[in-house]
């Protein structure tokens, strides 16, 4: 049987804990022993980015990856320009946060013109992988869930992100596998292995069944039907030894008070990834 994952590996995804402010999270990882996390940019704008850069090096803590850039498809010039900038200026602030990945969701439809919304993400991966590669950092595509179409990712598999990702320097543009969004794909394996040497980052959460709420529904890991041990090892196998990013999205966990909450998330680390 696969061993556990060592706790060191634990990152905490910000809005695994989106009762507590940035810097709550903080102190509760250090509290925890938990050195790294992966913040959103949201709560980093609320305390200011060079405070936010400030807590975190000041706590000893590294950045997994920042969440997040992406939504590219837009209706006209302006609207793109707008997200060109936007971008940028998620780049500048992982950057400034000290991560080498900046998570990408690539955003809808508009309409029904699902094939020009993925050229429309492709464009502006292109646009923007230069400008990245020149402040330290890794675009990370991540597919979302087919349900999340509609308001989310064009992108719904992980052979989808891949191939995008195969049109840029490895060092440029890489994927992000999230257990909860793939983990129903009969291709996993596959795309796995082709994802080789561009994984540049692990998100750990589980399905419930039934699940009620389709995007604050996730659960807790080991609370659900997907085999993470088995998934970590297929990643693992692919090249990835990084963090793994804790991402439950859950409002119900987001009632417990945030130490509990932390303890529960080590140990079904612990026992399940």
């Amino acid at each position: 049987m696969t061993s556990s994952a060592p706790l060191e590996r634990l990152s905490l995804n910000q809005i695994t804990v989106d009762q507590w402010t940035l810097p709550e999270v903080i102190e509760g990882c250090v509290r925890a022993g938990i050195a790294t996390i992966a913040p959103w940019r949201e709560p980093v704008a609320k305390v200011g980015l060079d405070a936010a850069a400030r807590l975190i090096a000041d706590a000893g803590l590294s950045v997994s990856s920042l969440c997040r850039g992406g939504f590219f498809p837009a209706v006209g010039e302006s609207e793109r320009r707008r997200a060109d900038d936007d971008n940028r200026r998620a780049v500048d602030e992982a950057a400034a946060l000290g991560t080498e990945v900046l998570v990408l969701v690539c955003g809808p439809p508009l309409g029904r013109d699902l094939a020009g919304a993925r050229a429309q993400i492709a464009a502006g991966i292109e646009r923007l992988a230069p400008y990245a590669a020149q402040h330290g950092v890794r675009l990370g595509i991540e597919p979302l869930h087919p349900m999340m179409i509609g308001e989310r990712s064009a992108i719904v598999t992980l052979g989808e992100a891949v191939d995008l990702a195969l049109r840029f320097d490895a060092g440029q543009v890489g994927v992000v596998v999230d257990a909860y969004h793939v983990w129903w794909d009969p291709a996993l394996e596959r795309e796995l292995v082709r994802a080789a040497g561009r994984i540049v980052g692990f998100h750990v959460s589980d399905w419930l069944v039934p699940t009620l709420d389709l995007l604050q529904g996730r659960g807790m890991m080991g609370d659900g039907i997907i085999d993470l041990r088995r998934i970590r090892q297929l990643v693992e196998a692919a090249g990835y030894d990084g963090p793994i990013e804790v991402e439950v999205i859950n409002r119900e966990l987001w009632r417990l008070p945030g130490d509990e909450l932390v303890a529960l998330i080590c140990q079904r680390f612990a026992a399940a990834v």
